[in-house]
């Protein structure tokens, strides 16, 4: 989502990098290209110019000016301020009162449904018994398309069908919970295309029957500034208490985003970043502000990492590598963990330095790349896998013909394997992992960076 606005501050900083000292002439050209910048990519005007000043009155300070690397110092104040904007990490409030109520508002098409069973997921991750109520009585097929996702997450659904009166369903729902031992109610309630007077009511009322302790709005990233004015105008209604943005992961220009915690003063808690049930994260302003700024967001990736990835067998696959003695079986393996995590393209986005790779780089090819490597691989016996020193010239043929591509892309997976191997073996004998960092220190970064 980020993107133009990531490249236009990335380039306006490296400018400043490569200087040794600035003067208070190149603070104020970089704080127009940022102020540009944020401008295009749909942050509230108000919420610019506050950034602006702020980051300014920083950077002109004697310190930056005079000290070591002042470029880097101004990148460092962006990163705060930016940190400080988005506000808080937002966090879901439970309660001690059992079941705890969570009603979900927004328009229609912003994905609250969809984002009612994300949330029910998560919340079923972290030891809750969720239970999802249809309120949606409006909308065709609402009520059908929550049972759905009811069933595909093994999460119960409470609804009284289309004909059902919202506040009176919801009440019942929140009744059926605690007859039954779920800990969560999600009151999936109504959208409408815009905000109208019957929608507060039905809401007010719902409210007021349950007591939901989170009242959360699902905004659209995708709609910029329109986002940000349905927000205001539920906070004054509805009292919210939280946000969640959808279609993070969309081509939108992620102005909304940026400018939604400061201007409502509610907090973000949820972001929703792919079209799987299981892309929920949690929203850190820290990390979000790194992505942003081309810095990386390692932790989040270790944490997908630790919720999609089997440990064990990552780790026997390590050993394995820095053994040398892995084989094509392994190196397939090691593959399929990987497509757990996304794509390739918002992988490297999440590695320190490596943004600027992922943009140079077509990761569309890339990804095409691996899925010809899978396709030759599954076209191997189990023998010819573990032994890919008996695959001579027939056998390539055979191969290539069962994955549907050609003899040299054989021949260049296995070449590629070999030298893997033999790199693992050298680092081995160097002495493990202090051999890896002596080998990329001693001898420049094998992946192209400086």
């Amino acid at each position: 989502m980020f993107e133009t606005l990531s490249d236009r501050l990335q380039a306006t900083f490296e400018s400043l990098r490569r200087r040794g000292k600035i003067s208070e002439a190149d603070v104020n050209t970089a704080m127009r290209d940022v102020r540009l910048a944020l401008l295009e990519a749909d942050v509230n005007f108000k919420v610019v110019k506050s950034f602006v000043k702020r980051v300014k009155e920083r950077a002109i300070g004697q310190d930056v000016m005079t000290g070591l690397n002042p470029g880097q110092q101004v990148v460092k104040i962006v990163n705060e301020e930016l940190v400080r904007t988005l506000g808080e990490p937002g966090r879901l409030n439970l309660g001690m009162q059992s079941p705890t109520v969570i009603m979900m508002v927004g328009l229609q098409g912003a994905g609250k449904t969809t984002m009612t069973g994300k949330l029910a997921l998560h919340l079923r991750k972290k030891g809750s018994r969720p239970l999802m109520v249809g309120a949606d009585v409006y909308r065709p097929a609402a009520i059908d398309q929550l049972e759905t996702l009811g069933r595909q997450l093994n999460i119960p659904v409470y609804h009284e069908g289309p004909d059902g009166n919202p506040p009176e369903v919801c009440t019942n729902g929140v009744q059926h919970a605690k007859d039954n031992g779920y800990t969560v109610v999600l009151l999936d309630t109504a959208g409408r295309l815009n905000i109208d007077e019957m929608m507060m009511g039905e809401i007010k009322a719902i409210k007021a029957n349950t007591e939901p302790i989170e009242t959360l709005l699902v905004a659209d990233a995708m709609t910029g500034q329109e986002a940000v004015r349905v927000a205001t105008d539920f906070k004054d209604a509805v009292d919210i208490s939280g946000l969640i943005m959808t279609k993070i992961d969309g081509d939108a220009r992620g102005g909304a985003a940026i400018s939604m915690r400061e201007v409502t003063g509610v907090p973000i808690k949820f972001l929703g970043t792919g079209e799987k049930l299981s892309d929920l994260e949690l929203f850190h302003p820290d990390r979000l502000a790194g992505r942003i700024l081309g810095m990386g967001d390692v932790l989040t990736l270790i944490e997908r990492a630790q919720e999609t990835m089997d440990q064990e067998e990552a780790a026997e696959a390590g050993k394995k590598m820095l053994e040398g003695d892995f084989t094509l079986d392994d190196f397939l393996s090691q593959m399929q963990q990987i497509k757990k995590l996304g794509s390739l393209g918002k992988i490297m986005e999440m590695v320190p330095g490596f943004s600027q790779v992922a943009k140079d780089v077509d990761m569309n090819e890339a990804e095409r790349d691996l899925k010809r490597v899978e396709a030759i691989i599954r076209s191997m016996t189990a023998h010819e896998r573990k032994y890919p020193k008996v695959i001579k010239a027939s056998r390539k043929r055979r191969i290539a013909a069962g994955s549907g591509t050609k003899v040299q892309d054989v021949n260049k997976l296995l070449r590629d394997f070999r030298d893997m191997q033999k790199m693992m073996r050298q680092i081995k004998k160097k002495g493990g992992m202090r051999g890896l960092a002596n080998m990329l220190g001693g001898r420049g970064n094998p992946f192209g960076m400086g």
